[in-house]
C-alpha cells in the first residue's frame, strides 16, 4: 500500500488523487509533490507513485546499468562521455 513520504500513510500533508481511466489503467497523483504514476492495478499505481516520489526527492532511484543503457540503443561509453550540461531547451 502507498506510504507517505513522512512514513505515515495518514499524514495530513499528503493528498493523492486516484482515478480509473477508460482504458482500465489506474492513475495515482500526489497533489502536493505534483507527480503521477499509473498501472493496471490501483495498488501498483500507488506503489509506483511512492517510488516516483522517492526518486524525485533524492531518496530513491539508481544509475542505470550498462545493459539497461544498451537496451535503450545507447552505447554506455558514449553516454558517459557526454557533457553534463543541459541542452539549451532544458536550461
Amino acid at each position: 500500500m502507498a506510504r507517505a513520504d513522512s512514513g505515515d500513510s495518514d499524514s495530513p500533508e499528503r493528498e493523492i488523487r486516484l482515478v480509473k481511466n477508460p482504458d482500465g489503467q489506474w492513475t495515482a497523483r500526489d497533489l502536493r509533490v505534483g507527480v503521477t504514476a499509473q498501472c493496471k492495478s490501483r495498488e501498483i499505481a500507488l506503489d509506483n507513485l511512492d517510488a516516483v516520489i522517492e526518486a524525485v526527492k533524492g531518496n530513491g532511484g539508481r544509475s542505470p546499468t550498462d545493459e539497461e543503457i544498451r537496451d535503450l540503443g545507447v552505447d554506455p561509453e558514449v553516454a558517459r562521455s557526454q557533457s553534463d550540461e543541459l541542452p539549451d531547451a532544458l536550461q
